[in-house]
């Protein structure tokens, strides 16, 4: 079965790079005009349903015709590089409505009465709101990169769709410029509902963005037919860039079968190549939890009692002693975690380190340069995406001063992204290796190498279409009995929900074809996709591909509507064949899915590699 398996899946191997070695030779060849027998068949199809009121309101809400070009990027990057150098003469703002308006028409209204409610129902982000999110003043040097990274920032707030800035010279001096700043808001109501096998299920309710002042809240129920609380609840608030210095606040509380207790914590990242300062601090109390803060990989059945306190802070020395220096930084970071349990599972002198009282001394040094290209349809529809390029190595060095007995830690971490010659296609890469030690022995130790690529856009048939490509591996090294790594949770294989498929050691290929539809349903963008997973995975003690191998393949469609706040909408049919006892062979699933996010080369506080 083993070596059936390996063919068919280096047959989809080299099926997909033909396809992706002919796609970008279409790509070159074919110019991207429509189809003309599907506009025939719209304009025939529009004229029919106009001629009744019914099947008039049935077009305008379930059929968008795809008539907006998007903007060319390159062309605005290029203009704005002209202008730089010339001092900024005023800065103005403007918040569109969440529907009907866009960049290039701020005036267009919405033809449906239901956007024009959701409209009024919708408070736009207050201006002054946008303003301490811009990083230009007047009387400053106007700088393109800047400015675009700039526009970067405040695309991504949570309650933001886009934005942008659109500068000219100045029709009275021609040494200054006048920026016009258009933000775009989301709609900020969201629900989300989970069912999570036949005795547990969430309901959630948001909004993003709280009479405009850019504020969040959450409220969930959560429900277990067997474990108490039988109904619990979970809230969230949070506040970002406090005071326009980019400090982000939040606070969160949890009475749940899973877990009961709060946390609060602020934090300022480097967000931008030119912040020197970074840090944060996070104080949590749990009185029941089912693991060691909310993304923990390792979960117990015995309900811990501890708190926990995390603190750091950075400085980064700007390296910009030439132009192709100015996005470099070099960033010093420390950091202490501290755990403290009143109660967790009976001793077990294997793991007992992982759930213990600790302080966590560590420091950093992140050598970090970057910046962004502008792109669309990667992982959004339509929206404009800002895809980093660049690279972040670090070097991290800690002291565990454990109950159980004291260890220092180590890892080096490499990544770089977008070192291919032809955009806009994207390329990233990474590699890390790390673990704690003694006197005694190397323990928790990890190699870990990561490698996703997405193609430049291409089309089959009056369809345009991306490849990605996905390959990760990690190696454990004497890790704890309860530390596995598996092939669910989104990493490995799509849909695949075994615990029975579980080891030290993993070897991940993921293939996917996006083909972007231009029409939308009820205002959803459309995205059918195709995949083919392979999974192999087991002892630390064998060759990988000596190990089981497990597969997924399928394909489905996902719904998103950029204009709401609400998560990306998927429908999914997978087949796996060769699977474990504790799941079947076919895998059918609708539910909301979060939108991937681009690997980041922005500085981090130090932190242990994850094994997950």
């Amino acid at each position: 079965m083993i070596g059936f398996l390996k063919k068919i899946w280096l047959l989809c191997l080299l099926g997909s790079i033909s396809l992706l070695l002919f796609s970008q030779e279409v790509n070159s060849t074919i110019e991207e005009t429509p189809d003309p027998g599907n506009e025939q068949f719209l304009d025939s199809l529009k004229t029919k349903a106009y001629k009744r009121g019914f099947t008039r309101f049935l077009y305008k809400n379930l059929v968008k015709e795809d008539n907006e070009v998007q903007e060319n990027l390159d062309e605005q990057y290029q203009y704005m590089l002209g202008l730089n150098g010339k001092t900024i003469a005023s800065i103005d703002m403007k918040a569109l409505q969440v529907f009907g308006p866009t960049f290039s028409d701020p005036e267009k209204r919405s033809e449906s009465q239901l956007a024009r409610w959701a409209n009024k129902l919708h408070t736009k982000t207050n201006l002054k709101i946008i303003r301490k999110n811009i990083l230009l003043n007047t009387g400053d040097i106007f700088d393109a990169d800047q400015t675009l990274d700039n526009e970067r920032i405040i695309r991504a707030l949570p309650y933001i769709r886009d934005v942008r800035f659109f500068v000219s010279e100045n029709p009275g001096n021609p040494n200054m410029v006048d920026i016009l700043v258009l933000t775009k808001d989301v709609f900020s109501f969201g629900m989300d509902a989970k069912i999570r096998g036949v005795r547990s299920a969430e309901l959630e309710m948001y909004n993003q963005n709280i009479w405009g002042q850019g504020h969040q809240i959450s409220a969930r129920m959560v429900g277990h037919a067997d474990k108490e609380p039988f109904v619990g609840f979970e809230g969230f608030y949070t506040i970002n860039n406090i005071n326009g210095n980019f400090i982000d606040f939040s606070v969160g509380y949890s009475n749940t079968y899973r877990k009961e207790g709060f946390s609060v914590g602020f934090e300022k990242q480097f967000i931008s190549s030119a912040t020197k300062l970074g840090g944060g601090a996070t104080f949590a109390r749990l009185t029941r939890a089912d693991r060691l803060l909310e993304d923990d990989p390792v979960e117990t059945e015995f309900p811990l009692d501890y708190s926990y306190f995390d603190l750091w802070a950075g400085y980064a020395f700007q390296l910009n002693k030439n132009e192709a220096d100015r996005n470099m930084q070099l960033v010093l970071s420390g950091r202490l975690r501290r755990y403290d349990f009143l109660d967790r599972p009976p001793n077990d002198p294997q793991d007992n380190q992982y759930f213990a009282s600790s302080n966590f001394y560590l420091a950093s040094l992140t050598l970090s340069k970057r910046n962004y290209i502008r792109d669309y349809l990667v992982y959004s529809y339509g929206i404009t995406e800002d895809i980093p390029r660049g690279y972040m190595h670090e070097l991290v060095i800690g002291y565990d001063k454990n109950e159980f007995g004291n260890r220092w830690y180590s890892h080096l971490y490499f990544s770089s992204g977008n070192f291919i010659k032809y955009k806009p296609q994207y390329l990233y890469a990474s590699l890390g290796i790390g673990g704690f030690f003694n006197s005694m022995r190397f323990q928790q130790g990890l190699i870990q190498a990561n490698g996703n690529y997405v193609s430049r856009i291409f089309r089959v048939g009056n369809q345009r279409a991306r490849q990605f490509i996905n390959l990760n591996y990690v190696l454990g090294i004497r890790r704890f009995e309860l530390e596995n790594l598996y092939l669910k949770y989104g990493i490995g294989i799509r849909g695949f929900e075994s615990d029975l498929a579980l080891g030290k050691q993993r070897l991940s290929l993921n293939l996917e074809t996006v083909f972007f539809q231009n029409r939308e349903i009820m205002k959803f963008n459309i995205a059918l996709f195709g995949f083919a997973d392979l999974g192999i995975i087991g002892s630390n003690h064998k060759i990988i591909f000596n190990q089981d191998y497990y597969s997924g393949i399928g394909a489905g469609i996902r719904l998103r509507n950029e204009n709401l706040v609400i998560r990306t909408i998927q429908f999914r049919l997978a087949y796996y064949p060769a699977h474990p006892p504790d799941i079947g062979g076919l895998g059918i699933l609708l539910t909301e899915r979060n939108k991937s996010d681009f690997y980041s080369f922005q500085p981090r506080k130090p932190e242990p590699l994850r094994f997950e």
